[in-house]
């Protein structure tokens, strides 16, 4: 059933991908980091990929994958003798990261706790896995109320899905085999209500967040242009919030 949840259009024919295979890969993706120009088609509990134009796809996003990737290291090391080491009994799980923005631009952050077994004590926008039977948007809505306790309001917010990444925990070959392998669909909320007036609502969820923060533009701008290991295009503004190194 998780072989489902992300589904390739390669040449016209279904495929699931399987955990150890890159979806990158499949879809063309060269050596490089990508972007890649992705169609997809959004559906509930699902989401459909290509690299070229499908009946039913509703938008193109930008895929990415990160340098240091497993699944392409085990493709090019020809590391599937190890494959016995892998998870069978799952394939490439969907889940989904909401950006919610407040109308004076600030968005939030929250530091996962160090107890959870996927990426603990990262600093990460509000999201994990999508149902089977919701819709994409409700899976991240949920999401940011279980773990912030924010409800939004269906008129005081509009959205866009912004891109896809390919993820893998852990995230690097000399951390152990991938344990996890996600395809998460990026979603920019923007609310109508002030930082002042989300932040009165928040209750974080003690079990999943242990701190959060609000990033004004130039500290999220800084943040979104740099990549592991290379310098940013921009500057980091001199004064920082104190939990940001």
């Amino acid at each position: 059933m998780a072989a489902s949840r992300v589904l390739l259009l390669l040449s016209g024919r279904p495929m699931s991908p399987s955990f150890a295979q890159s979806v990158c890969r499949l879809l063309g993706a060269g050596p490089g980091l990508g972007p890649w120009p992705t169609h997809c088609g959004l559906k509930q509990g699902q989401l459909v990929l290509s690299n070229g134009p499908f009946p039913g796809a509703s938008t193109t996003l930008p895929l990415q994958r990160p340098p240091f990737c497993p699944f392409v290291a085990l493709d090019q090391q020809q590391l599937r003798a190890r494959g016995a080491e892998l998870p069978t009994n799952r394939g490439v799980d969907l889940g989904v990261a909401v950006i919610l923005q407040s109308s004076d631009q600030t968005v939030l952050l929250t530091r996962r706790t160090n107890t959870l077994s996927l990426s603990p004590n990262l600093w990460v926008p509000p999201g994990g896995h999508v149902e089977l039977d919701e819709e994409l948007l409700d899976g991240g809505l949920r999401e940011l109320w279980e773990e912030s306790g924010l409800q939004l309001p269906q008129d005081q917010f509009s959205w866009v899905p912004l891109g896809l990444w390919e993820s893998a925990y852990p995230p690097r070959l000399s951390w152990g085999l991938p344990k996890y392998h996600h395809i998460i669909l990026y979603l920019l909320v923007v609310s109508q209500e002030s930082q002042q007036q989300l932040q009165g609502r928040i209750q974080p969820n003690p079990n999943e967040v242990n701190a959060f923060m609000w990033l004004g533009p130039d500290v999220a701008a800084a943040v979104a242009t740099t990549e592991d290991g290379t310098e940013t295009s921009r500057h980091l503004p001199q004064e920082l919030p104190p939990s940001i190194l």
